[in-house]
């Protein structure tokens, strides 16, 4: 069975557990295994642990009773994003007591995607399950930033990729590895990138284009242009 997380010791012999690739690229449905099998694996030991995280995402569920499984683990669990945590895996670094992101990792969030074939009944049932599923993910993100439903609701409409300076702002997480001042304030420059916000961006700069006196009226018709694409 092929895993996706593997334990190693780091100089001082803490426990140190690294989460690459995709999440669940085996079953976690049909048995319990790989869900028995990582509680084992977390469980062998005591003491603080540090999880490294590389991954582009995967099952939702999977990374929900990984999440479970570190918030319940008595010690204290220091999450280190080295690369990417996107999808499921910004779930898993939900978990951490301490969040910290390398300066050139990023972090995504969206939402929650299926394949659903059936009659109309069948895809409105679908829908109402991604509705659930994206409400079960939105309260991780909560208590940990602190944000609004609502505000994180829309982060995730738009497919935000933060960088580890915007992701310390809005409180995904707390610290900046490597930096020579963790607690100071993030740079101006700091971005969060979405594909309305690039939109926006190239209508405003198209909108600043446009000479008097047409304007009003060859802008209208821009936006009306670009909101399709929206």
């Amino acid at each position: 069975m092929k895993k996706f997380w593997n334990w190693a010791r780091d100089a001082d012999e803490n426990r140190v557990l690294r989460l690459e690739g995709a999440i669940a690229e085996e079953s976690w449905f049909d048995d319990d295994v790989t869900p028995a099998l990582f509680k084992s694996d977390l469980m062998a030991g005591t003491g603080a642990v540090t999880v490294w995280i590389n991954s582009p995402g995967g099952d939702c569920i999977s990374a929900a009773q990984i999440y479970n499984m570190l918030m319940d683990y008595p010690g204290d669990v220091t999450v280190k994003v080295d690369g990417l945590a996107a999808s499921a895996a910004s779930v898993i670094a939900m978990a951490g007591t301490k969040v910290c992101m390398s300066p050139t990792s990023l972090m995504m969030i969206h939402n929650p995607l299926t394949i659903a074939m059936g009659d109309s009944e069948e895809m409105r049932k679908a829908i109402q399950l991604l509705d659930e599923v994206k409400e079960s993910i939105i309260n991780a993100y909560e208590i940990k930033t602190g944000l609004s439903r609502a505000r994180l609701s829309h982060l995730m409409d738009a497919e935000t990729w933060m960088n580890a300076n915007k992701a310390k702002e809005l409180g995904f997480c707390d610290e900046i590895m490597f930096a020579d001042t963790p607690n100071a304030e993030s740079p101006e420059n700091s971005f969060t990138f979405s594909r309305r916000a690039v939109t926006n961006s190239l209508l405003d700069k198209l909108k600043a284009r446009i000479p008097e006196p047409d304007n009003r009226v060859k802008a209208a018709d821009l936006e009306k242009r670009l909101s399709l694409i929206k």
